[in-house]
C-alpha cells in the first residue's frame, strides 16, 4: 500500500511510473536464502530484468529492519546495472537508520524520511529541472561523501488530498485471490489506511521518528466512498486497516461506523495490528460489530503495570479489560499483543503477565500474539542500547529483529537470559491456549476444524 500511494502521487504530478511488486507477481514462490530467511516472490534477477531501461529514478521501500540483509544486496545488484540512474529509498527502516543505509549501499543518492508522497514528487521534479536536492525537505542526501540532512518536512495533514493508491499498477487480484493479508482470512481482503500517526511515545516503537506524534484521520465519508468503490471494482469481502493506532478519537470512530451502517455496505473489517482501548467502550463496540468489525487486536504489551511504566505505554489494564469485555460481548473475536524481555523487566514481571493472560483467557479473549522484545532502530530503547554499546549493526543483529521467531530469542534484558526468554515465550502461549480450551472446550474443536479445513 505504501508504494501504491507513492506511485499515485508521482503519476498525478505528470510523471510516468511503474511498480515492481515482487511478492504480488509470484506469491507462491519461496526461495531459501540461508540463516532461516526465505524470499517470497520473484527472484532478484527477475526484478532486475523488469526495471525499464529508460527509467530515471529507482526507489526502494523498506518497512522492517529484519529484511535489511535481503534488501541490501538487491539495492547493490540493481546499482551495478543502473549506475547512471538516481536511487532513493524510504520507509520505516530507512528513516530510522539513514546513514547506515547510505554507507552500505553506495548507489543510494538519498533517503526519504517519514511520509514520502510530497518528497518523491519534488525529487522527480528536481531531476527534470536538473536542480539540487539539498533544498528538498525530508531527505538525507549523499553529497561528496558526506551525508547532509535537509530541512525537516512537515507532516501531511490533509490526508484526503493524497491520491488513492494506484492499485492498477500492482497485481492486486493476485493478493485477493491468494488471500494474502496480515489479518484473519475473511475472503478477498483489501489493505486500507484510515489514519496516520500515533500520539503516544512508547519507548520500544519507532513511530515517533517515522510519523512524529501527530495522529491524523481521514474524512469518514471519503473513506466510505473508497470502501464502496473497492466492493464494486474488486468484489472485496473484507478490509485490513493497517493503521498504527486506528481508534484514538471516539467521535471519529462512531461517525465512521454510522456512515458504513447507513450505506448498508456488505463487508467485514478488522484491526490486525492492534489498537488502544481508550475510545472503545460499551457505546462504541456494538457499532463496531454492526459496521462489520469482526476481529480486533488490542496491544497491552505487558500485564505488569511496572513494565508498562518503564516502556511509557500509557494504558490502564483495568480500563483495557473493561473494553475487552465489551468487545467480546458485542461478538467480536479478540486478540492480544504481548511482548516480554524489555530492559528492566524481571522474572516476576513475566509471571505477572502470564497471570494477566490467564485472566484474559477466562473472560473470553480468543487469541494472543507473544513475542520477545527486539530493539527496533529509531526507538528510544534502541538509542539507549546504542549509547551503552549493546548493539552492533551486523547481519546477526538485523536477523534478530524478526520478533515472531519461536526458535530463537536474544535478551537485551539484564535480568533474564536468552534461554529463559525463549522458554517463557513458549510457556506464555501454552498457558493462554491450554487455559482457553479448559475454560471453553468448544474452542479446541474449532481449532482442530480450522486446521483440517485450512480456514481461520
Amino acid at each position: 500500500i505504501s508504494v501504491a500511494y507513492l506511485a499515485a502521487s508521482v503519476r498525478k504530478n505528470g510523471h510516468e511510473v511503474s511498480i515492481i511488486d515482487a511478492i504480488g507477481l509470484d506469491p507462491e514462490k519461496k526461495t531459501y536464502l540461508g540463516n532461516k530467511l526465505f524470499l517470497v516472490g520473484i527472484s532478484f534477477s527477475d526484478i532486475l530484468n523488469l526495471i525499464p531501461e529508460d527509467t530515471d529514478l529507482i526507489g526502494f521501500s523498506g518497512m522492517f529492519s529484519c529484511e535489511w540483509t535481503a534488501l541490501r544486496p538487491l539495492v547493490n545488484m540493481i546499482g551495478e546495472k543502473f549506475r547512471d540512474k538516481y536511487f532513493i529509498a524510504g520507509g520505516e527502516h530507512f528513516t530510522s537508520v539513514p546513514e547506515i543505509c547510505l554507507e552500505q549501499c553506495r548507489d543510494l543518492d538519498a533517503i526519504v524520511l517519514g511520509e514520502g508522497e510530497e518528497t518523491i514528487v519534488e525529487i522527480a521534479n528536481a531531476i527534470d529541472s536538473n536542480s539540487s536536492w539539498l533544498k528538498i525537505p525530508g531527505l538525507v542526501v549523499k553529497d561528496n561523501d558526506k551525508f547532509v540532512k535537509t530541512e525537516k518536512r512537515k507532516r501531511i495533514i490533509k490526508l484526503d488530498e493524497i491520491p488513492k493508491p494506484a492499485w492498477d499498477l500492482v497485481p492486486i487480484n493476485k493478493y485477493l485471490d491468494s488471500k494474502l493479508s496480515i489479518g484473519v482470512d475473511r475472503g478477498r481482503t483489501m489493505p486500507m489506511l484510515a489514519s496516520r500517526g500515533c500520539p503516544f511515545q512508547c519507548t520500544f516503537c519507532s513511530s515517533p521518528v517515522m510519523w512524529t506524534t501527530r495522529w491524523v484521520a481521514r474524512d469518514v465519508k471519503l473513506l466510505a466512498d473508497e470502501i464502496e468503490e473497492y466492493i464494486k471494482k474488486y468484489k472485496m469481502d473484507a478490509i485490513d486497516f493497517y493503521d498504527l493506532t486506528a481508534i484514538v478519537k471516539k467521535s471519529w470512530i462512531i461517525e465512521f461506523c454510522n456512515e458504513v451502517i447507513s450505506r448498508n455496505l456488505n463487508f467485514t473489517w478488522q484491526l490486525p495490528s492492534g489498537t488502544r482501548s481508550e475510545a472503545i467502550d460499551e457505546d462504541v463496540t456494538p457499532l463496531l460489530y454492526k459496521s462489520g468489525c469482526r476481529n480486533i487486536g488490542y496491544a497491552p504489551e505487558s500485564g505488569s503495570e511496572r513494565v508498562l511504566a518503564l516502556i511509557k505505554k500509557k494504558v490502564k489494564l483495568s480500563r483495557m479489560t473493561k473494553s475487552l469485555k465489551s468487545s467480546l460481548k458485542s461478538g467480536m473475536n479478540v486478540k492480544l499483543n504481548i511482548m516480554i524481555g524489555f530492559p528492566g523487566e524481571t522474572h516476576k514481571d513475566v509471571f505477572i503477565t502470564f497471570w494477566y493472560l490467564i485472566k484474559m483467557s477466562f473472560i473470553g479473549v480468543h487469541d494472543v500474539s507473544m513475542g520477545v522484545f527486539a530493539p527496533y532502530p529509531g526507538s528510544e530503547i534502541y538509542d539507549d542500547l546504542i549509547r551503552k554499546g549493546k548493539i552492533k549493526h551486523d547481519d546477526e543483529y538485523w536477523g534478530k529483529l524478526a520478533y515472531v521467531d519461536l526458535t530463537f530469542a536474544e535478551s537485551y534484558c539484564e535480568n533474564i537470559s536468552s534461554k529463559s526468554l525463549l522458554f517463557y515465550n513458549w510457556l506464555g502461549y501454552f498457558l493462554f491456549y491450554v487455559s482457553n480450551y479448559i475454560f471453553r472446550p468448544i474452542r479446541l474443536y474449532t481449532t482442530l476444524k480450522n486446521l483440517v479445513t485450512n480456514k481461520h
